[in-house]
Protein backbone atom coordinates (compact mmCIF):
# COMPACT_ATOMS: atom_id res chain seq x y z
CA UNK A 1 0.00 0.00 0.00
CA UNK A 2 1.37 3.66 -0.75
CA UNK A 3 2.62 6.00 1.87
CA UNK A 4 -0.96 7.90 0.19
CA UNK A 5 -2.98 5.33 0.60
CA UNK A 6 -1.79 4.72 4.23
CA UNK A 7 -2.51 8.96 5.56
CA UNK A 8 -6.09 8.71 4.00
CA UNK A 9 -7.03 5.28 5.32
CA UNK A 10 -5.97 6.68 8.95
CA UNK A 11 -7.73 9.76 8.31
CA UNK A 12 -11.32 7.83 7.27
CA UNK A 13 -10.60 5.53 10.38
CA UNK A 14 -9.85 8.91 12.65
CA UNK A 15 -12.91 10.75 11.50
CA UNK A 16 -15.18 9.40 13.92
CA UNK A 17 -13.52 9.97 16.81
CA UNK A 18 -12.41 13.60 15.44
CA UNK A 19 -15.95 14.43 15.10
CA UNK A 20 -16.76 12.96 18.61
CA UNK A 21 -13.78 15.65 19.51
CA UNK A 22 -14.98 18.45 18.42
CA UNK A 23 -16.51 21.33 19.94
CA UNK A 24 -20.26 22.67 19.26
CA UNK A 25 -21.25 26.03 19.20
CA UNK A 26 -22.91 26.92 22.32
CA UNK A 27 -26.86 26.83 22.74
CA UNK A 28 -26.98 30.73 22.86
CA UNK A 29 -24.94 30.81 19.69
CA UNK A 30 -27.68 27.94 17.80
CA UNK A 31 -30.51 29.76 19.44
CA UNK A 32 -29.20 33.54 17.63
CA UNK A 33 -28.00 32.04 14.72
CA UNK A 34 -24.30 33.79 14.99
CA UNK A 35 -22.07 33.17 12.54
CA UNK A 36 -19.90 30.90 14.16
CA UNK A 37 -23.03 27.91 13.55
CA UNK A 38 -22.66 28.34 10.23
CA UNK A 39 -18.98 28.46 10.48
CA UNK A 40 -18.66 25.20 12.48
CA UNK A 41 -20.86 23.09 10.11
CA UNK A 42 -19.07 24.85 6.93
CA UNK A 43 -15.60 23.71 7.87
CA UNK A 44 -16.49 20.24 9.45
CA UNK A 45 -19.01 18.71 6.63
CA UNK A 46 -16.62 16.35 5.24
CA UNK A 47 -15.38 15.62 8.33
CA UNK A 48 -18.97 14.98 9.63
CA UNK A 49 -19.79 12.94 6.43
CA UNK A 50 -16.71 10.62 6.45
CA UNK A 51 -17.56 10.11 10.71
CA UNK A 52 -21.23 9.07 9.56
CA UNK A 53 -19.69 6.65 6.93
CA UNK A 54 -17.45 4.90 9.80
CA UNK A 55 -20.11 5.00 12.18
CA UNK A 56 -22.30 2.61 9.79
CA UNK A 57 -19.64 0.52 9.06
CA UNK A 58 -19.79 0.18 13.10
CA UNK A 59 -23.24 -0.88 12.86
CA UNK A 60 -22.67 -3.40 10.25
CA UNK A 61 -23.17 -6.68 12.88
CA UNK A 62 -26.57 -5.05 13.53
CA UNK A 63 -29.12 -7.43 11.27
CA UNK A 64 -31.67 -4.25 11.17
CA UNK A 65 -32.15 -3.21 7.61
CA UNK A 66 -33.01 0.43 6.38
CA UNK A 67 -35.62 -0.33 3.57
CA UNK A 68 -39.12 -0.52 2.54
CA UNK A 69 -40.02 -3.23 4.58
CA UNK A 70 -40.52 -0.77 7.39
CA UNK A 71 -43.29 0.59 5.86
CA UNK A 72 -46.78 -0.83 5.63
CA UNK A 73 -47.69 -3.72 3.58
CA UNK A 74 -50.72 -2.60 2.02
CA UNK A 75 -49.42 0.77 1.20
CA UNK A 76 -46.10 -0.82 -0.05
CA UNK A 77 -47.82 -3.27 -2.86
CA UNK A 78 -50.30 -0.34 -3.94
CA UNK A 79 -47.40 1.83 -4.77
CA UNK A 80 -44.84 -1.35 -6.11
CA UNK A 81 -48.08 -2.12 -8.26
CA UNK A 82 -48.47 1.42 -9.32
CA UNK A 83 -44.94 2.10 -10.36
CA UNK A 84 -45.29 -1.13 -12.99
CA UNK A 85 -48.05 0.59 -14.24
CA UNK A 86 -49.82 3.85 -13.00
CA UNK A 87 -53.13 3.05 -14.26
CA UNK A 88 -53.21 0.79 -10.98
CA UNK A 89 -52.59 4.47 -8.95
CA UNK A 90 -56.13 4.65 -7.26
CA UNK A 91 -55.45 1.94 -5.45
CA UNK A 92 -52.60 3.87 -3.41
CA UNK A 93 -55.68 7.31 -2.97
CA UNK A 94 -57.95 4.99 -1.85
CA UNK A 95 -55.72 4.03 1.38
CA UNK A 96 -55.70 7.94 1.49
CA UNK A 97 -58.46 9.26 4.23
CA UNK A 98 -59.57 12.72 4.10
CA UNK A 99 -59.56 13.72 8.00
CA UNK A 100 -59.90 17.41 7.58
CA UNK A 101 -60.36 19.97 4.60
CA UNK A 102 -56.98 19.21 2.43
CA UNK A 103 -55.46 16.94 5.23
CA UNK A 104 -54.79 13.04 4.38
CA UNK A 105 -53.67 10.57 6.42
CA UNK A 106 -52.35 6.72 6.28
CA UNK A 107 -50.86 4.02 7.94
CA UNK A 108 -47.12 4.53 6.14
CA UNK A 109 -44.91 2.40 8.80
CA UNK A 110 -46.07 -0.87 9.89
CA UNK A 111 -46.73 -0.15 13.88
CA UNK A 112 -44.78 -4.26 14.60
CA UNK A 113 -41.58 -2.84 12.72
CA UNK A 114 -41.02 0.79 14.48
CA UNK A 115 -39.12 -0.13 17.04
CA UNK A 116 -36.41 -1.29 14.51
CA UNK A 117 -36.45 2.18 13.21
CA UNK A 118 -36.90 3.84 16.47
CA UNK A 119 -33.75 1.75 17.97
CA UNK A 120 -31.65 2.74 14.47
CA UNK A 121 -32.57 6.65 15.83
CA UNK A 122 -31.39 5.75 19.29
CA UNK A 123 -28.31 4.72 17.77
CA UNK A 124 -28.15 7.61 15.94
CA UNK A 125 -28.83 10.01 19.24
CA UNK A 126 -25.62 7.62 20.82
CA UNK A 127 -23.30 8.45 18.19
CA UNK A 128 -21.74 11.43 19.65
CA UNK A 129 -21.42 12.92 15.92
CA UNK A 130 -22.51 15.97 15.88
CA UNK A 131 -26.45 16.73 14.55
CA UNK A 132 -28.20 20.30 13.94
CA UNK A 133 -31.62 19.91 15.27
CA UNK A 134 -34.52 21.75 14.03
CA UNK A 135 -34.70 25.34 14.35
CA UNK A 136 -31.50 25.44 16.21
CA UNK A 137 -32.59 24.29 19.35
CA UNK A 138 -29.41 22.09 20.75
CA UNK A 139 -31.84 20.51 23.69
CA UNK A 140 -33.78 18.40 21.10
CA UNK A 141 -31.21 15.51 21.39
CA UNK A 142 -33.93 13.23 18.64
CA UNK A 143 -34.39 15.83 16.41
CA UNK A 144 -31.88 16.01 13.33
CA UNK A 145 -31.63 17.36 9.47
CA UNK A 146 -32.47 15.34 7.44
CA UNK A 147 -31.50 15.90 3.91
CA UNK A 148 -28.26 16.53 2.63
CA UNK A 149 -28.57 20.17 1.72
CA UNK A 150 -29.04 20.72 5.22
CA UNK A 151 -26.13 21.72 7.54
CA UNK A 152 -24.79 18.68 9.96
CA UNK A 153 -27.45 16.89 8.37
CA UNK A 154 -27.51 12.44 9.21
CA UNK A 155 -25.43 11.80 6.51
CA UNK A 156 -25.04 8.17 7.03
CA UNK A 157 -25.53 6.37 3.69
CA UNK A 158 -27.47 3.56 4.61
CA UNK A 159 -30.21 6.49 5.86
CA UNK A 160 -30.13 9.12 2.81
CA UNK A 161 -31.01 5.54 0.68
CA UNK A 162 -34.11 5.02 2.65
CA UNK A 163 -34.69 8.82 2.98
CA UNK A 164 -34.42 9.11 -1.25
CA UNK A 165 -36.75 5.62 -1.19
CA UNK A 166 -39.58 8.02 1.03
CA UNK A 167 -39.21 10.63 -0.77
CA UNK A 168 -39.03 8.82 -4.48
CA UNK A 169 -41.09 6.25 -4.50
CA UNK A 170 -43.91 7.33 -2.14
CA UNK A 171 -44.15 11.15 -1.21
CA UNK A 172 -43.82 12.81 -3.94
CA UNK A 173 -46.27 10.37 -6.27
CA UNK A 174 -48.88 10.62 -3.20
CA UNK A 175 -48.32 13.86 -3.38
CA UNK A 176 -48.78 14.66 -6.79
CA UNK A 177 -51.76 11.73 -7.07
CA UNK A 178 -54.10 14.23 -3.86
CA UNK A 179 -52.62 17.43 -5.17
CA UNK A 180 -52.10 17.13 -8.48
CA UNK A 181 -50.94 20.79 -8.64
CA UNK A 182 -47.63 20.63 -7.19
CA UNK A 183 -46.49 18.62 -9.81
CA UNK A 184 -43.55 20.51 -11.32
CA UNK A 185 -43.15 22.23 -7.60
CA UNK A 186 -41.64 18.85 -6.12
CA UNK A 187 -38.36 18.53 -7.51
CA UNK A 188 -36.40 19.55 -4.25
CA UNK A 189 -36.72 17.67 -0.90
CA UNK A 190 -36.32 18.68 2.71
CA UNK A 191 -36.78 16.85 5.86
CA UNK A 192 -36.07 16.48 9.88
CA UNK A 193 -36.91 14.71 12.45
CA UNK A 194 -38.01 16.04 15.88
CA UNK A 195 -39.41 15.13 19.68
CA UNK A 196 -42.04 16.49 21.28
CA UNK A 197 -41.33 16.18 24.97
CA UNK A 198 -42.72 18.77 28.17
CA UNK A 199 -40.39 21.14 29.12
CA UNK A 200 -38.08 20.74 25.91
CA UNK A 201 -39.94 21.39 22.21
CA UNK A 202 -43.48 21.72 23.77
CA UNK A 203 -45.68 23.05 21.00
CA UNK A 204 -45.66 25.05 17.57
CA UNK A 205 -47.77 27.97 16.43
CA UNK A 206 -50.08 28.13 13.94
CA UNK A 207 -47.87 28.47 10.80
CA UNK A 208 -47.84 27.65 7.17
CA UNK A 209 -44.73 25.81 5.16
CA UNK A 210 -42.82 27.06 2.24
CA UNK A 211 -43.32 23.84 0.91
CA UNK A 212 -45.70 22.43 -2.08
CA UNK A 213 -46.30 19.49 0.18
CA UNK A 214 -45.83 18.51 3.89
CA UNK A 215 -45.48 15.00 5.06
CA UNK A 216 -45.55 14.09 9.13
CA UNK A 217 -45.50 10.79 10.03
CA UNK A 218 -45.50 9.92 13.55
CA UNK A 219 -42.87 7.05 15.21
CA UNK A 220 -44.14 6.51 18.49
CA UNK A 221 -44.43 2.68 19.17
CA UNK A 222 -47.66 1.23 20.34
CA UNK A 223 -48.20 1.55 23.97
CA UNK A 224 -46.39 4.75 23.83
CA UNK A 225 -48.60 7.11 25.19
CA UNK A 226 -48.48 10.97 25.30
CA UNK A 227 -50.88 13.67 26.18
CA UNK A 228 -51.55 16.68 24.57
CA UNK A 229 -49.39 17.30 21.27
CA UNK A 230 -52.35 17.36 19.07
CA UNK A 231 -52.07 18.42 15.53
CA UNK A 232 -54.62 21.73 14.47
CA UNK A 233 -55.66 22.46 11.08
CA UNK A 234 -57.24 25.90 10.54
CA UNK A 235 -59.56 25.82 7.31
CA UNK A 236 -59.60 29.45 5.95
CA UNK A 237 -62.61 28.82 4.27
CA UNK A 238 -64.76 28.13 7.29
CA UNK A 239 -62.80 29.46 10.33
CA UNK A 240 -62.63 25.69 11.43
CA UNK A 241 -60.25 23.77 13.53
CA UNK A 242 -59.79 20.36 13.35
CA UNK A 243 -57.97 18.91 16.10
CA UNK A 244 -56.17 15.29 15.30
CA UNK A 245 -53.64 13.21 17.72
CA UNK A 246 -51.11 10.82 15.48
CA UNK A 247 -51.17 7.00 16.13
CA UNK A 248 -48.22 5.00 15.55
CA UNK A 249 -46.86 5.00 12.73
CA UNK A 250 -49.20 6.76 10.50
CA UNK A 251 -48.17 9.50 8.02
CA UNK A 252 -50.47 13.29 7.42
CA UNK A 253 -50.11 15.07 4.83
CA UNK A 254 -51.52 18.26 3.12
CA UNK A 255 -50.66 21.43 1.01
CA UNK A 256 -47.73 23.50 2.44
CA UNK A 257 -50.08 26.52 3.09
CA UNK A 258 -52.88 24.76 4.73
CA UNK A 259 -52.36 26.63 8.65
CA UNK A 260 -51.61 24.13 11.26
CA UNK A 261 -50.69 23.95 15.07
CA UNK A 262 -49.15 21.67 17.53
CA UNK A 263 -50.55 22.02 20.81
CA UNK A 264 -48.40 21.08 24.13
CA UNK A 265 -47.44 18.15 25.15
CA UNK A 266 -48.58 17.46 28.66
CA UNK A 267 -46.77 14.03 29.02
CA UNK A 268 -44.71 11.24 27.15
CA UNK A 269 -42.92 12.53 23.67
CA UNK A 270 -44.03 12.29 20.32
CA UNK A 271 -41.68 11.49 17.08
CA UNK A 272 -41.93 12.60 14.11
CA UNK A 273 -40.31 12.87 10.69
CA UNK A 274 -41.68 15.52 8.50
CA UNK A 275 -40.68 15.94 4.91
CA UNK A 276 -41.09 18.71 2.26
CA UNK A 277 -41.42 18.80 -1.50
CA UNK A 278 -41.09 22.56 -3.19
CA UNK A 279 -40.07 23.28 -6.50
CA UNK A 280 -36.32 24.76 -7.91
CA UNK A 281 -35.65 27.71 -6.46
CA UNK A 282 -38.07 27.03 -3.42
CA UNK A 283 -40.73 27.98 -5.73
CA UNK A 284 -44.26 26.47 -4.96
CA UNK A 285 -47.76 26.30 -6.42
CA UNK A 286 -49.50 28.99 -7.15
CA UNK A 287 -53.10 29.54 -5.32
CA UNK A 288 -55.82 27.61 -7.08
CA UNK A 289 -54.40 26.40 -9.46
CA UNK A 290 -55.16 23.69 -11.38
CA UNK A 291 -53.75 20.80 -13.80
CA UNK A 292 -54.30 17.80 -15.59
CA UNK A 293 -51.65 14.91 -15.08
CA UNK A 294 -51.37 12.05 -16.92
CA UNK A 295 -50.71 9.04 -14.45
CA UNK A 296 -47.81 7.74 -16.38
CA UNK A 297 -46.04 11.39 -15.70
CA UNK A 298 -46.88 10.96 -12.39
CA UNK A 299 -45.04 8.26 -11.42
CA UNK A 300 -42.02 9.51 -12.82
CA UNK A 301 -38.97 10.95 -10.78
CA UNK A 302 -37.86 14.54 -11.75
CA UNK A 303 -34.63 15.20 -13.10
CA UNK A 304 -33.38 18.22 -11.67
CA UNK A 305 -30.41 18.87 -10.07
CA UNK A 306 -31.09 18.93 -6.40
CA UNK A 307 -29.82 22.67 -5.07
CA UNK A 308 -28.03 23.13 -2.29
CA UNK A 309 -30.65 25.71 -0.18
CA UNK A 310 -32.43 24.75 3.23
CA UNK A 311 -35.48 26.43 3.98
CA UNK A 312 -33.92 26.47 7.49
Amino acid sequence: MSHAAIINDQAAVNALDQARNLTLPSRQEMLMRAPVVQQFWDNNRELLSSAWREWQLTEQGNAFKLDDSLLSANLRDAVNKAWENPKTELDVKELWEQVAPGVFQCQIFDPERLAELRGYLENVANAEIPLRPPYGIALNRHGAMLDKRSEGYLAAPEFQAFYQILMDRYMRPVARLLFPEVMGYDSQTFGFSIQYQPGVDTSLRLHTDASAATMNINLNLPGEAFTGSEIDYYDPATGMVRRLSFEPGIAMIHRGSVPHAAQPITSGSRTNIVLWLYGDRRQIPIRGLTQEIDAKVRWTVPESIPDSYAPF
